[in-house]
């Protein structure tokens, strides 16, 4: 089984439940509902770089030898619209990405997914934010990362540390 879904991200506005409605939360609780095959997977976070294909080579590896699905996650770009001058938050826009639909058409096509049964999530955001929110959404048994080897990740910290630092649960970086 191979496929991709497409979700909207999660700082969007979600409809508010029917406040006659006999379970208020109803609405909020479908939109999370996942596929029961890719429940407590293997999620990984893939932006098409050789580090995320070496995180992505581990994670198939893992979500074989534990027999689960691959949660493949893109998180697309985000850009502030104004500067921040202490007074409000800065407020970000989302940039049409459309890289997640090539990476989409680029893991379809890939043999080496032949292996175990996976789907692509897109999500706009903090990358470490919205990689917690997928591994929670879906009850994942690790998310896979791969290391970030730069200036930007030196002066602002890396994905991977800062992930390690807040997730509630294993998080692997491979180097």
């Amino acid at each position: 089984m191979a496929g991709h879904e497409f979700f909207e991200p999660a700082d969007r506005k979600r409809p508010v439940a029917d406040p006659t409605a006999a379970e208020p939360l109803a609405a909020e609780e479908s939109r999370h509902a996942c596929d029961p095959a890719f429940r407590h997977g293997v999620v990984v976070g893939f932006d098409g770089s050789t580090s995320s294909e070496r995180a992505l080579a581990y994670a198939i590896g893992m979500a074989c030898r534990l027999g689960s699905g691959l949660i493949i996650v893109h998180v697309a770009n985000r850009l502030p619209t104004t500067v921040w001058a202490g007074c409000e938050p800065p407020v970000f826009v989302d940039v049409p990405d459309h890289r997640t639909e090539v990476l989409g058409l680029e893991l379809a096509c890939a043999d080496y997914l032949a292996e175990v049964p996976w789907i692509l999530v897109e999500r706009g955001g903090d990358i470490c934010h919205e990689l917690e929110e997928v591994g929670r959404e879906y009850e994942a048994d690790a998310i896979v990362v791969g290391s970030t080897h730069g200036l930007v990740g030196r002066l602002f910290g890396s994905v991977a540390g800062r992930l390690a630092k807040r997730a509630q649960r294993p998080v692997v970086v491979i180097p």
